[in-house]
């Protein structure tokens, strides 16, 4: 194990693919002076101009020769630098990656990853700050990653590239200095579908994704003071999405809260608590609970940016209110 950040945990993983694996690049604006963040630092001095490609400024030019260098037998890692950007290519995305296994029968996949940055991070607006999540988990062909930490990132980074279907992989650009413990054996993957369970209780389950899941840990240890056990599960891909271990949870707790960055309305969150209350409607002792940002743009001022964020005080009134009411 090696003690990195979410930063290097990224550059780590895409490193050691392109080692691995020859027909893995990447394209996209500013890669070649390191990426926006500094996720491509250094790459392009070991693999060249060749895999660590500078793109000129037209996302959906990016994306549209991506999908087809991967139809062609190649595995490309897009650099979309916000997801707000990404939206400029969401046709040769949701309409041509997403879709041409279905549509040519199996005789052609798309091994893609799309790296779009989330999130609200220092004052960087409503073009800028956005959690889109909820809008690719609605597309079929599309796998969604979210990870919270920086080994989650680079195991899931490294499944990302090593899959033959198109994966949208959302990195928190508030995460990027977080420090964990990584594992240095370069066939550590983390498969698509499991979460993780963070912390063990019998009172309440939350359940969260992406730098949210930081937030729901220290409201988690707020209630732990007063008593109140949190069953905190990470969600880690949000398609395919591990259903078995939050209904697993829920039915020994009795109680589930949603804490989601991205603005609650038809919010991911809402598929989660949709399939609890189809499958657990009898077992549930409080009615299911969704936080989630109104349906606003971020503003820029940091005071009014911050009436947006699902704090943990708001987690601890949720789960206090649905503990007291048994």
């Amino acid at each position: 194990m090696s003690r990195m950040t979410y930063l290097d945990a990224s550059r780590a993983a895409l490193a050691e693919e392109m080692r691995r694996d020859p027909t893995v690049w990447a394209v996209g604006e500013d890669l070649g002076r390191g990426g926006v963040f500094g996720q491509y630092r250094g790459l392009v001095e070991e693999f060249g101009p060749a895999r660590i490609s500078d793109a000129p400024i037209s996302e959906s030019c990016i994306m549209g020769a991506a999908v087809g260098a991967a139809m062609m037998g190649t595995r490309p890692v897009v650099e979309m630098r916000f997801s707000d950007f990404a939206l400029c290519a969401v046709d040769e995305l949701v309409n041509q990656a997403a879709k041409a296994r279905y549509m040519f029968g199996g005789q052609t996949r798309v091994p893609l990853v799309v790296r779009e940055p989330i999130g609200m991070w220092r004052s960087s607006a409503a073009q800028h700050s956005q959690s889109l999540e909820a809008w690719y988990a609605h597309i079929p062909g599309l796998v969604v990653v979210c990870p919270a930490t920086p080994a989650c990132l680079k195991g899931l980074l490294k499944s990302a590239i090593r899959s033959d279907d198109p994966v949208v992989f959302m990195e928190h650009k508030g995460l990027w200095p977080l420090e964990g413990e990584v594992p240095d054996d370069p066939e550590a993957v983390i498969p698509f579908g499991e979460a993780r369970r963070v912390r063990a209780g019998e009172d309440c389950t939350i359940v969260s994704w992406s730098a949210q899941v930081g937030i729901c840990e220290t409201a988690a240890e707020v209630l732990a003071g007063q008593g109140i056990g949190v069953d905190l599960i990470d969600l880690r891909t949000l398609w395919p999405w591990d259903k078995e271990a939050v209904l697993a949870s829920v039915g020994r707790t009795g109680r589930l809260l949603v804490a989601q960055e991205s603005v609650s309305v038809a919010g991911f969150g809402a598929e989660v608590v949709a399939t609890v209350a189809q499958r657990l409607h009898g077992h549930l002792r409080a009615a299911p609970v969704r936080l989630g940002a109104p349906r606003i743009p971020v503003s820029y001022a940091p005071p009014l940016e911050d009436e947006v964020r699902v704090s943990s005080d708001n987690i601890v009134a949720a789960v206090t209110a649905m503990v007291s009411s048994r």
